[in-house]
């Protein structure tokens, strides 16, 4: 039987490589590619980022792509350079990048690869929906290929994180993913695909706490964790939640969370620009609304322990 495929999608924040070293240890699905899209980073320490991480989890098999497409609302510097950071831990720098990157752009990647699947295919998007609306625009037919969204964005009946200090004129309702490009959230919206949401909702609920870094510290003998362990401990000062690690493992568990149907609306211009909405007789979607929280934890921990 063969197995479910699986295409990821990030930009490259500290939780996007997380989510990639939490993806590659799961062994029940096929996974197609990563594309990275230039939002929360800067995209080249990303791309190294990306492979190194592969590398380190033995999965040089999978091809990286680097999306060329831009936002509307890019994200602060201070939030981007991250990725410097983390493409220049020690841990990913023992050896030479052996990860492949493909040369065409992440947005021609993915309609390539959705044009050739062959089994219903997966999107985990951790970050904008900017590749995915052109490839819908680009490629309509691609729409009966995918199986379902899994998307880390918008928030729903929570403030926004988008910080009205930040960022002139935004009223505080949305979410970065959103905010960076709604006009492409708005796109995906307007499509058949079935969406299953990670939004600040449930995301607020799972903080990364000292005691679950000092947990994986326990455990910095396995080189997954060690690594795991240095991102964390890089974002610890602030207030930092598993968005997409979250986000990630409901593709091994569904059965730690709880869904319920919602209807939504996009808003793509104004002060309220981003925003992902409640609205009676717009888009229906499945919104995470709880999960267990112990057997999440539990269970990152577990497959970082290799």
């Amino acid at each position: 039987m063969a197995k479910p495929t699986v295409l990821l999608d990030h930009d490259g924040g500290v939780d996007d490589y997380l989510s990639v070293l939490l993806l590659m240890t799961m062994e029940h699905l096929h996974v197609l590619g990563v594309v990275v899209t230039p939002a929360d980073c800067y995209i080249q320490p990303a791309i190294g980022a990306t492979r190194k991480i592969l590398d380190l989890v033995g999965r040089s098999e999978v091809p990286v792509a680097e999306s060329t497409l831009r936002g509307l609302n890019p994200f602060p510097t201070l939030y981007r350079r991250d990725s410097y950071v983390i493409d220049h831990l020690p841990i990913l720098n023992e050896g030479d990048v052996q990860a492949r990157l493909v040369p065409e752009s992440g947005q021609d990647f993915m309609v390539r690869v959705l044009r050739e699947a062959t089994e219903p295919v997966t999107l985990l998007i951790t970050g904008p929906l900017t590749n995915l609306a052109f490839a819908l625009d680009t490629a309509p037919e691609i729409e009966s290929h995918i199986k379902e969204l899994i998307w880390m964005g918008g928030a729903l009946e929570v403030p926004g994180n988008v910080e009205k200090a930040l960022e002139s004129g935004q009223d505080g309702s949305a979410e970065w993913n959103a905010y960076w490009d709604p006009i492409a959230v708005d796109r995906v919206w307007k499509s058949s695909i079935p969406i299953v949401l990670c939004s600040l909702d449930i995301t607020n609920t799972v903080p990364v706490t000292s005691e679950f870094v000092q947990r994986m510290g326990k455990q910095r003998r396995f080189p997954l964790s060690d690594f795991a362990g240095q991102c964390y401990a890089l974002v610890i000062p602030q207030d930092y939640y598993f968005w997409d690690v979250l986000a990630t493992a409901y593709l091994a568990h569904p059965e730690f969370y709880q869904l319920r149907e919602v209807e939504t609306a996009i808003v793509t211009t104004g002060r309220s620009q981003g925003r992902t909405k409640i609205s009676p007789g717009g888009r229906t979607i499945q919104a995470m609304t709880q999960v267990d929280g112990d057997r999440f934890y539990a269970y990152i921990l577990e497959q970082w322990a290799r």
